[in-house]
């Protein structure tokens, strides 16, 4: 039996999946690249072992971190997704039929998502027009410049990450895990969030919050956060540097 929540508060991640995670369901996991990625909630599906899963996600990790740990057991069925990055084993299951994978332009991506949270139906925009994104959508001329409809994306469980969260649910995003966490968070029907700092409620600054708890139903305390650097780049050492 799982350890009981109090209120939204889960004292793990597994304890606040466990109900949720099922066979066919779809997610959207936040974060960019290995930054913002909810890595303990990702871990939890992995060890609930539930398969079949279309996961909304803007790349997959790397291989052995973030969302390539679902990759690599095979527990994804479809990506709908921008970019592949880094993940050979992403690249190498398309590639040999084994993975679906719904390519989108990264900004489109992010209003598909925005959209879908937002209650709106679809939009009209002019990236990807005249391209393969566009085949077997709605076109449209609008001031003689094709458009393309795009539909907004929800999904059945949203897991993201934040830096400092309150028991309310009421979440503060750090630097680049702004990016996709907080649009994320209002398209899931359920929404867990997990957080580096777990606050009592009446500790954030009102103004500094970036998603109201109201979008968030369950949240946890991670630790011990590995925070990989994806690429790591370093400048060349010159020749003429000087040693003190």
């Amino acid at each position: 039996m799982a350890p009981a929540a109090a209120g939204k508060v889960f004292p793990d991640a597994v304890a606040a999946l466990a109900d949720i995670a099922r066979d066919g369901m779809s997610v959207l996991s936040g974060g960019f690249g290995l930054c913002g990625i909810p890595e303990h909630l990702i871990a939890a599906l992995h060890q609930l072992g539930v398969r079949q899963l279309t996961v909304i996600s803007n790349n997959a990790g790397i291989d052995e971190l973030g969302l390539g740990l679902l990759l690599k057991s095979r527990q994804i069925r479809k990506m709908i997704s921008s970019y592949v990055g880094e993940n050979k084993e992403f690249e190498r299951q398309y590639l040999n039929g084994e993975l679906e994978i719904e390519f989108n332009p990264q900004g489109t991506l992010a209003e598909r998502i925005r959209a879908g949270g937002a209650g709106i139906y679809g939009f009209y925009t002019r990236t990807g027009a005249g391209t393969q994104v566009a085949q077997g959508k709605e076109t449209r001329l609008v001031d003689g410049e094709p458009y393309v409809l795009e539909t907004g994306l929800t999904a059945d469980l949203a897991i993201v990450k934040a830096w400092k969260g309150d028991r309310e649910g009421n979440l503060v995003y750090r630097k680049t895990a702004r990016n996709f966490n907080p649009v994320m968070a209002t398209a899931g029907r359920i929404t867990v969030a997990e957080v580096e700092q777990l606050v009592d409620v009446g500790t954030l600054d009102p103004d500094h919050i970036h998603t109201p708890g109201i979008f968030v139903h369950r949240i946890v305390q991670g630790r011990m956060y590995r925070k990989p650097i994806e690429q790591r780049t370093v400048r060349k050492r010159s020749s003429h540097a000087v040693v003190a």
